[in-house]
């Protein structure tokens, strides 16, 4: 009777504890197809956790998720696991264009179901989508009798690291439309800085932390609030709240990239896929090319954006720049300051711009109607000084003319440190008016060009007329920036931090490195790096920077002429964020392959295997390269042209100048 009266009470308190554990602890599991990483979502004493590891690498820890809200409590801290579903998904879709052709889209989902134990017993909906190189999780809170309008004051979002790692990244709040030169710090010591946020860690991993199809929501930051809890900081409203919405109400992903090099988290096409498919039922019309434009001009002092003596945008020059265009295999001139509302001091007064008027020197019919017979595309500048109100009343008229008059790019621009005087630019009233751009010019077959943008997340797979944006310190710094330009190195981190979140305008292709208004200021690289810019930098608008007179006979605006924008297949074939990237790229229309190797502001040699060019078949490389005598600082513009014939057999040595670069095409010989 004792051991059965034991046997019962050990048996009791087992069936206790069984109930108590399964009352505060609750977990679901979910893995990628390669079944490598897994992604881990639980409640512990009612509050929600994730984590994820990748073999024997732990991406995240343990981390918190849920909000707080301005109308009622705080979601994620008292609530249970329901239910949950899986499946699997596995398709491979086209791109109308970008950096490859064909992207694959394979991923396992969870779904979680929670719900609050106590209180309003509120439901939301925890979504997770793991890819082989990494995985994204959103929140929807569904329509329910408990909440109708909701106000986030913060996100609790959290990416718990196991050391203190290493990042490069940029500050959110204190630099102005993300033009800043990047810091390599350890992560506790990182400002509020801006996403994508990319990671090495400890080991020698890499990850970036960033979001994709961000619509109606305020843009993530991510802080660190300790040595290792990086937690996401949403862009605010000029009153402090962060996002407003009424149920059902669905967040953007929260994305996790994760590799061994710094090359798998440029091949990751996880942002592309966590967006909806193409919502345009004809894209026929949108094609990337190739521009030129006033603009390198204007910020050499050499002509002005208002109107008088020494105007950029007039009639007749602008024609000298179609022909040009037309001459040499560009496909779009880039017109600045045409319109009126540039006199005085226009960054104070963008209430004034017009986009439909011209300045008196300048014929918009007359010009379009030339372009049109030169089959060459104008892109038409619509800087807006930030009064996004004024650019919004004007807006359905100023498309409704373009399409009239066949232009189908417009260039927006945002130079203001607040949108209408009170909001930030990634802010959920930024992300709503950049959002109304793209689909207002979609409806008129308009591709678009954003400056002073929202940070890209992957919209383009949506709205494929969204084609490239700037949102990165660019090109136009080495023309007038006080502290001398870019450094070298600073192209050697943009493709593996700005360059993930999408295409960038960063504007190369400067063959004069002299600025004699500001002889201080110039472009920190040698000529064939610019060349090899245009392969390592993607944009499917990628602009010819310079002046017509400075690529006029100059040997190294061949490749410029030749080297496409859009492509069928993309490999970082070795690469050292900071140091150096060697970037190789397949046309989408032809056979030739393309290679763009740059450095920082040291030399180097590398022996590169041609193995992905086709096997057993000959190819004619054309090489720009760095002369013996070249360096970004006493000899930029010395490079030298080779021919020579190679296969996939042959290794190719590569010998880059400080601050240098090589360019290559790879031409199938028939």
């Amino acid at each position: 009777m004792k051991y059965t009266h034991l046997l019962m009470l050990l048996t009791g308190a087992g069936l206790f504890l069984s109930c108590q554990s399964k009352s505060i602890y609750s977990k679901e599991v979910v893995t990628s197809p390669d079944e490598k990483l897994c992604v881990t979502v639980e409640t512990i004493k009612g509050q929600l956790f994730y984590s994820a590891a990748k073999d024997d690498w732990t991406i995240v820890e343990k981390s918190k998720l849920g909000f707080t809200f301005k109308n009622m409590p705080q979601l994620g801290n008292q609530v249970e696991i329901i239910s949950s579903h899986r499946q699997s998904f596995n398709e491979t879709w086209e791109q109308p264009w970008g950096e490859k052709r064909l992207i694959e889209n394979r991923y396992d989902e969870l779904q979680v179901i929670l719900k609050e134990k106590h209180g309003l017993k509120r439901s939301f909906k925890l979504i997770v989508r793991v890819f082989n190189d990494g995985f994204g999780f959103r929140y929807e809170i569904p329509e329910q009798q408990n909440i109708d309008t909701i106000i986030i004051m913060d996100e609790l979002t959290e990416f718990g690291m196991n050391d203190v790692h290493y990042a490069w990244w940029i500050p959110a709040y204190k630099d102005r439309f993300y033009e800043s030169l990047y810091r390599y710090t350890p992560i506790n010591k990182m400002d509020t800085v801006c996403t994508p946020l990319t990671i090495e860690t400890k080991d020698g991993h890499f990850l970036t932390i960033h979001e994709a199809n961000l619509t109606d929501y305020a843009a993530m930051n991510i802080r660190c609030n300790d040595s290792t809890t990086l937690t996401c900081n949403l862009t605010p409203w000029s009153n402090g709240e962060k996002v407003r919405g009424k149920t059902p109400f669905t967040t953007p992903w929260r994305v996790v990239i994760a590799g061994n090099t710094p090359g798998d988290l440029a091949a990751s096409d996880i942002l592309l896929n966590l967006n909806e498919p193409c919502k345009l039922n004809d894209i026929s019309w949108i094609r990337p090319c190739k521009y030129i434009g006033i603009w390198w001009a204007m910020h050499q002092g050499k002509y002005t954006w208002s109107q008088g003596p020494r105007h950029g945008s007039t009639t007749a020059n602008v024609k000298r720049y179609i022909d040009f265009a037309a001459e040499n295999n560009i496909g779009a001139v880039l017109v600045e300051g045409w319109n009126k509302g540039w006199d005085g001091d226009w960054t104070a007064n963008g209430n004034l711009f017009s986009f439909t008027e011209p300045y008196p020197d300048f014929n918009l019919e007359e010009v379009t109607a030339y372009a049109s017979n030169k089959n060459v595309s104008l892109i038409g500048h619509h800087e807006t000084a930030g009064a996004i109100t004024n650019y919004e009343r004007q807006m359905e008229e100023a498309y409704r003319l373009y399409d009239s008059l066949g232009i189908n790019i417009v260039k927006t621009g945002y130079v203001s440190t607040l949108l209408d005087g009170k909001e930030y630019h990634k802010s959920q009233y930024g992300v709503r008016h950049y959002r109304k751009v793209v689909e207002t010019a979609a409806r008129y077959h308009i591709m678009v060009d954003i400056h002073e943008p929202v940070m890209p997340t992957g919209l383009q797979r949506t709205f494929p007329n969204l084609m490239t944006q700037e949102g990165v310190r660019g090109q136009e710094w080495d023309a007038w920036s006080t502290d001398g330009g870019n450094p070298p190195e600073h192209t050697t981190i943009i493709p593996f931090t700005r360059g993930l979140a999408g295409p960038i305008d960063f504007t190369p292709g400067t063959f004069n490195f002299n600025n004699p208004v500001l002889p201080g200021t110039r472009v920190q690289t040698t000529l064939a790096k610019q060349l090899a810019l245009y392969v390592v930098l993607y944009s499917p608008l990628q602009m010819a920077s310079d002046l017509p007179e400075n690529y006029r006979n100059n040997q190294a605006f061949d490749f410029i002429k030749v080297v496409p924008v859009d492509w069928e297949e993309t490999r970082i074939i070795d690469a050292k964020i900071g140091d150096y990237v060697i970037t190789v790229r397949k046309d989408r229309h032809s056979d030739d392959w393309y290679l763009g190797a740059i450095t920082d502001e040291n030399s180097r040699d590398f022996m590169i295997k041609l193995d992905f060019l086709m096997n057993d078949r000959t190819y004619h490389a054309q090489i720009y390269k760095d002369s013996n005598e070249a360096n970004w600082k006493s000899n930029p513009t010395a490079f030298r042209y080779e021919e020579m014939e190679v296969n996939s057999d042959n290794n190719l040595q590569i010998k880059l100048a400080a601050g240098g670069g090589q360019a290559i095409r790879f031409r199938l010989l028939k």
